[in-house]
């Protein structure tokens, strides 16, 4: 029975981890954009999205993170036999690079902070979207465990990929009309 409750913990802190980290992007974004914009509005709209992200950054996504992580490991030492699966050790890596991916974001976070903008909007959009590619990977990987063929696999994460960057482009075309 704690495995179940472990499990829809562990869940419902993945989910809020990742609407945190979709959302603190689009953030970004729209941060990168106001700090283009000319005074008055660049002050205004900077101010006001740094007091949105760092609300969210640490009221939502760290904590988010970090229960995820403990309920994660309670889980792994709650059901051991899963570290011999080889699906489970492809899914950790998954895992390893959206926490790099998360580090990676809170260096951007830090550097809206301080107003430094190195990324462009369309930069942070594709930025965006490796979360997402993190995520279709690793409910797949779960979902299919050992059934999921590892060359059906990455042709479709690859041409998931590939219909993301289009669709940004296409997006990218809209917006400068």
């Amino acid at each position: 029975m704690e495995y179940l409750y472990l499990k829809a913990l562990h869940i419902i802190f993945v989910i809020t981890w990742f609407a945190g980290l979709f959302y603190i992007v689009r953030l970004f974004i729209y941060h990168a954009e106001a700090l283009e914009k000319e005074e008055p509005e660049k002050s205004i709209l900077s101010k006001q999205l740094g007091f949105m992200t760092k609300k969210l950054w640490y009221i939502i996504t760290w904590p988010s993170a970090i229960i995820t992580l403990i309920m994660g490991v309670l889980l792994l030492v709650s059901q051991p036999g899963w570290l011999e699966m080889p699906f489970m050790h492809l899914k950790l890596g998954f895992v390893f690079l959206l926490y790099v991916y998360h580090l990676g974001c809170h260096k951007i976070y830090l550097q809206l902070q301080q107003e430094i903008k190195k990324y462009s909007s369309t930069q942070l959009r594709i930025y965006n979207e490796v979360a997402t590619l993190i995520l279709f990977a690793v409910v797949f990987l779960i979902v299919l465990k050992n059934e999921l063929s590892w060359v059906w696999g990455t042709i479709g994460l690859i041409s998931f990929a590939v219909i993301l960057m289009l669709a940004i482009k296409i997006y990218k075309k809209l917006r400068t009309r």
